[in-house]
């Protein structure tokens, strides 16, 4: 077993972390909640200009909230990219949905605009889309076809927090959008997410589901004077612990964005030559679009070449990782009837793309070492 020195991630801390959780630990409320879980919501409400944001204990249960509110059930379609995390198709699958899968952008790697009107049909509820890399989607199209179909707009927003499409911030296009907090994101508190809503007649509702079903936040705003069960619900509540480690993080964005774009920008400096050279691509981030640099990839002329340079970069002390697998080719994926060739760049990109080192404390020399293995890797 090959030894890594430099690892393809590592949650690090970046200020008052500890101080935070010392605090909530004080204040003698670690259930959801808390002040700490209070000021995340503040904070996220406005950089977002959201009607409100609920911290949830993962983006997979802030996209199951999603499923329950839009009350998407087994007669419904749900049109999902087959280029992402399963969790963007699970959490309506879960509601009993039929997952149609779209095929992505050979540019971006997101969902095809171009083609997602065929996809539509009668049964059609929802759109989820995913802004890979935490670069947005094309949303004025993707939000007219919406529009013309009366369809609601979900953002799986996992990689782009605080990122924009024309200067405004992703997750405010959809009637509802997600976030991730989870180790490998820019801004962590090891598992975490968040519901971001921008409709305003769904946050009461989502605020009984997500506390297990009850009026309890209109008890603690002195609204009703006990409070009861009086919906469907589960408990998506992080403890105060957590919110306390992501407040610390999320009051440093600006210096973890800046950090991340250094050695996001030093790799795509220093690659340029060598992937016009050896065939590769590198990201392609659009003019209008503002990305978080949650992430720096490499898409390798083939299969083979991918599986050889990752087994390399091994070798020489360094962690990389390939991402999502084509989801309409899993087991699931086949329920639905797909099967090879009917989302073609995503079944292309997803054997060919390998990702990079990114975390804060990368270091100058561990970049000059990462570049320095990728040019040297033969094929």
């Amino acid at each position: 077993m090959d030894e890594i020195k430099i690892p393809f991630n590592r949650p690090v801390t970046v200020g008052r972390e500890m101080e935070y959780m010392g605090q909530a630990i004080a204040n003698g409320k670690l259930a959801g909640d808390g002040p700490f879980t209070l000021k995340c919501n503040q904070l996220l409400e406005e950089a977002l200009q959201a009607q409100k944001v609920l911290l949830t204990t993962s983006c997979t249960h802030a996209l199951e909230l999603a499923g329950l509110l839009l009350e998407i059930g087994p007669e419904d379609e749900v049109i999902v990219p087959s280029f992402t995390f399963t969790s963007s198709a699970g959490a309506f699958a879960l509601r009993g949905a039929k997952i149609v899968f779209a095929d992505i952008r050979p540019d971006t790697l997101n969902i095809d605009e171009t083609r997602l009107e065929n996809l539509i049909t009668p049964r059609t509820k929802a759109i989820c889309v995913v802004h890979y890399a935490g670069v947005g989607c094309e949303m004025n199209a993707i939000g007219e076809i919406a529009r013309r179909h009366n369809l609601a707009i979900i953002e799986d927003n996992a990689h782009g927090l605080f990122a924009t499409y024309q200067g405004r911030p992703l997750g405010s296009f959809g009637v509802m959008s997600t976030l991730s907090f989870h180790e490998t994101k820019n801004f962590s508190c090891g598992e975490g997410g968040a519901l971001i809503i921008n409709d305003p007649a769904l946050v009461e509702r989502a605020e009984i589901i997500r506390e297990k079903g009850t009026n309890r936040s209109r008890y603690f705003r002195g609204q009703v004077d006990k409070y009861s069960w009086v919906d469907i619900g589960s408990s998506y509540l992080p403890s105060d612990l957590l919110a306390a480690f992501l407040y610390a993080q999320l009051e440093r964005r600006d210096y973890i964005t800046q950090r991340r774009r250094e050695v996001w920008e030093f790799y795509h400096s220093y690659l340029q030559g060598w992937a016009k050279e050896s065939g590769a691509q590198l990201p392609t981030v659009p003019a209008d679009c503002q990305h978080p640099y949650h992430l720096y990839y490499i898409l390798m002329p083939s299969l083979e070449q991918r599986q050889n340079f990752i087994k390399y970069m091994r070798s020489q002390g360094i962690g990389t990782a390939f991402h999502y697998v084509s989801l309409h080719l899993s087991e699931m994926g086949r329920k639905y009837g797909y099967d090879i060739g009917a989302c073609p760049v995503t079944e292309d990109v997803s054997d060919r793309l390998v990702r990079l080192p990114l975390f804060n404390e990368l270091t100058e020399q561990e970049l000059v070492e990462v570049v320095r293995a990728v040019k040297n890797f033969k094929g």
